[in-house]
């Protein structure tokens, strides 16, 4: 299936590096305009991103922002407003990957996984939709970009999956909610898609092992899913897995 996304807008969270990296240049070979999102990312790093955007022939642009507090989601939404003054496809990519059990966490640490893995998405959800209502005709797509925390319990990586569980049922209750004004909203439960940076080779390719497909999977895999999901129109509610049919 060819999916089109001409002149669409798209602003992907945490779309400097890695996955969300991959989902952002994949909606731009797709034709949509991108709004590149980082926190902490370096400056030639955000250049090279924009760079292979807009090799597709669309406009990108970056801004930078805190998405941990409300202040920061609110720079990001004006820059849409200024740069584009429309939005077609939100994608909540940006994420943080605490380490720790429930006895382990501490205060701090459960509600900066809070506020940047379910309270930003919501957040970004509602500026999102008070722009997708201005198109014409009124309507867009909202992604979430979830992971296996959300439906399996992880001991050692306890506010993030809590987080993450959140954002699934953000996911399908947005998706009910925001139905009858044709605003589609899905989620992406990517799996062994990227090596994390501290795993060694020899432990990533065990984990492709587990696998049915018996590999592991490429960040460009979830940014096809993504793609996917903005430019299918009868599709809404659902979570589609992206992870070589999970763990054998």
């Amino acid at each position: 299936m060819q999916i089109d996304l001409t002149d669409q807008v798209a602003l992907v969270t945490g779309s400097a590096r890695r996955v969300g990296r991959a989902i952002a240049i994949e909606l731009a070979r797709r034709g949509a305009h991108v709004l590149v999102h980082y926190f902490r990312s370096d400056e030639s790093t955000v250049r090279e991103t924009l760079l292979e955007i807009k090799s597709h022939g669309v406009i990108a642009f970056a801004v930078q922002a805190d998405l941990a507090d409300s202040a920061g989601v609110d720079t990001v939404f004006k820059a849409v407003a200024e740069h584009f003054g429309r939005l077609s496809i939100l994608v909540n990519s940006a994420s943080i990957f605490n380490k720790n059990t429930v006895m382990e966490a501490s205060l701090e640490d459960w509600q900066r996984s809070l506020d940047i893995n379910l309270t930003a998405p919501f957040l970004c959800t509602q500026a999102a939709v008070r722009l997708m209502r201005e198109n014409d005709p009124p309507g867009g797509s909202i992604i979430n970009i979830c992971d296996h925390g959300a439906v399996t319990p992880w001991p050692e990586r306890a506010d993030h999956g809590i987080s993450k569980a959140g954002l699934l049922m953000l996911t399908r209750v947005s998706a009910l909610s925001l139905g009858p004004e044709n605003i589609r909203v899905n989620a992406v439960l990517p799996g062994p898609v990227l090596k994390p940076d501290a795993m060694s080779d020899e432990l990533w390719d065990k984990v492709g092992q587990g696998t049915p497909l018996k590999r592991t999977g490429e960040a460009g895999d979830v940014g096809r899913a993504v793609a996917y999901l903005a430019g299918e129109d009868f599709i809404t509610g659902t979570t589609l897995e992206v992870d070589g049919g999970g763990q054998a």
